[in-house]
């Protein structure tokens, strides 16, 4: 390999066309392969008298060496030695009389070539052009990786916050530094996928666009409708006077602002626009590049899925809120009407047991059987004021636990007690199991009554004539190590379908099979029953076979040696 540095070296054949080095050339370095010595020597002292440092090369392995010593800019390369690799611009010289060696010019690699002999002001034309083409070209790559990543960040900020206004501000703002504009507008029209909303930035200096900028929404929403549908944006660069008829396609109020160049890009979803975004510069021109068009629609399109979520969770959250108020409305309205009822209710109740009980005026039996369904249907009453009792203060003032030891067994034997005779009426047969020892639990007795009480009194309202109802207790000891007692309560009633099991616990749900036989009740009692098994550390489950019947199993938490003989 020889090297021709600046300070000089030998001339080939001929003399070589001398152009004066500048500063675009001076560090340049250009590897010369070609196994004509007198045509290589003759292009090294053109390109060396042209201002660029030269490497020489007669064959494949000193090309390569050449090139693998770092630092080229371009491979002036015979065809005859095409096939050496280069990763920078190669300029091949070929025979254009020689099918063969034009045709080596369409390996992958080769950006140009130049007939041989080459003139000198041609080479040094033609090498410093191609250098020139691929560095703006990679210029423009690393230009559009630069805007794609600026973009990027501002897509990124659009998708982490749900709130509009920061959306329409964060692409507003990323679009101006991003294009050193001098004003961005975003706007989006009367539409339920997104909130109304207005956001501009402009550059230090200017004034602040009108807030009523938009007097033209109808035109402005024919505009972006179309632009939407053809997948197009609006562009003027400035460099010549729009026509008329294009100039007119900007709304009126836009026109009016006389921007040099701009770009005007719609949102939209579906089949419809709901915004626009407009990016301009006031006074000087600018082209738009089809990239730059293109992360622009992209980031459009960012902001409008934004828009569109931010919108859907702000009307969610009011949808919420407007359900808590009604919560609040509907539970202080039960404890008014709990509150009203209870006392009326309270001296009906005693004045049917005096009757009942006086001897000293007795009433006849049919007075009697009359009064005993009064006193039911006052019982039944009682227990759905508790009900709502138990609702008002579920969610805001909770009843606090009295906890105190409670006998389970002796608890289910009085719940079937008190509720035998409304039973019989139904023709249903109630049987507690017996159990060798009656755990102790530490709970409150009083709503640990309900909660059974409610489990009993559902299981004979859906228990058809004829039908039993068994309770049965058990106690034993987890993998944990923690102690349980089970209740269970199963009876032989109508079912529950699956499909309608995950709902049981909801409040004022009740079963498709309930509101088709008219079966009476508020669907409140297994919601208040959850409530207080939660509250004693419980667990509760239901298991139903429609037109087979109920098992509801309640699991307690047994206070350590906490089990007392019978």
């Amino acid at each position: 390999m020889k090297s021709i540095s600046s300070e000089g070296g030998r001339v080939g054949a001929g003399t070589p066309f001398v152009e004066t080095a500048s500063v675009a050339t001076a560090l340049r370095t250009a590897v010369v392969a070609d196994p004509d010595a007198g045509r290589r020597d003759f292009i090294e002292a053109t390109l060396l008298a042209a201002g660029y440092t030269v490497r020489g090369a007669g064959d494949a392995g000193a090309a390569t060496a050449a090139l693998d010593a770092g630092g080229a800019s371009v491979l002036v390369v015979d065809s005859s030695l095409s096939m050496v690799e280069a990763d920078i611009p190669v300029l091949v010289l070929v025979d254009l009389d020689n099918p063969a060696e034009v045709a080596a010019t369409e390996r992958p690699g080769i950006r140009d070539c130049i007939a041989k002999p080459p003139a000198a002001r041609e080479l040094v034309h033609r090498t410093t052009a191609l250098i020139n083409l691929v560095a703006r070209r990679a210029d423009a790559r690393a230009e559009a990786e630069a805007l794609r990543e600026q973009l990027r960040l501002v897509s990124a900020a659009v998708r982490g916050t749900n709130d509009p206004q920061e959306i329409a501000d964060y692409v507003v703002a990323g679009f101006g530094r991003t294009f050193s504009a001098d004003r961005v507008w975003l706007t989006t029209f009367e539409d339920d996928r997104v909130p109304r909303i207005t956001a501009q930035w402009r550059r230090a200096g200017l004034k602040p666009l009108p807030a009523g900028l938009l007097t033209d929404e109808e035109s402005a929403l024919r505009t972006a409708d179309l632009l939407w549908s053809q997948a197009e944006s609006l562009t003027f660069d400035g460099g010549e006077q729009p026509d008329g008829a294009a100039r007119s396609r900007l709304p009126g109020s836009l026109q009016k602002l006389n921007a040099t160049a701009s770009v005007l890009v719609p949102m939209g979803e579906g089949d419809s626009s709901l915004g626009l975004i407009w990016i301009a510069l006031m006074d000087k021109p600018r082209s738009w590049s089809r990239a730059e068009l293109g992360l622009i629609q992209h980031v459009a399109g960012n902001a409008a899925h934004g828009l569109i979520q931010s919108h859907l969770i702000s009307s969610q959250q009011q949808v919420v809120k407007q359900l808590q108020h009604l919560d609040k409305a509907k539970t202080d309205f039960l404890a008014t009407v709990n509150h009203e009822l209870r006392t009326p209710l309270t001296s009906i109740m005693a004045y049917l047991d005096m009757i009942q009980e006086s001897t000293a005026d007795p009433v006849s039996s049919e007075v009697h059987q009359m009064l005993d369904i009064v006193v039911r249907n006052t019982e039944r009453l009682r227990l759905l004021i508790e009900d709502m009792l138990s609702v008002s203060r579920d969610g805001h003032t909770e009843s606090p636990l009295h906890l105190t030891p409670v006998r389970l067994g002796r608890t289910l034997d009085i719940v079937a007690g008190a509720l035998r005779p409304l039973a019989k009426l139904q023709n249903v047969t109630i049987a507690v199991e017996p159990v060798r020892e009656d755990p102790e639990i530490m709970g409150d007795e009083v709503q640990l009554q309900q909660v059974f009480t409610n489990l009993v009194s559902n299981a004979i309202k859906f228990t058809p004539s004829g039908g039993k109802i068994q309770v049965g207790s058990v106690s034993d000891t987890a993998p944990d190590g923690t102690r349980w007692a089970t209740v269970s309560v199963a009876d032989t009633g109508i079912g529950i379908s699956t499909d309608e099991l995950a709902h049981v616990f909801t409040r004022f749900y009740r079963a498709s099979n309930a509101m088709a036989g008219a079966v009476p009740g508020t669907g409140l009692g297994l919601a208040i029953t959850q409530d207080i098994v939660n509250r004693h550390g419980g667990r509760i489950h239901v298991a139903s076979e429609l037109g087979t019947g109920t098992t509801v199993t309640v699991s307690l938490p047994l206070d350590a040696g906490g089990n007392h003989a019978n």
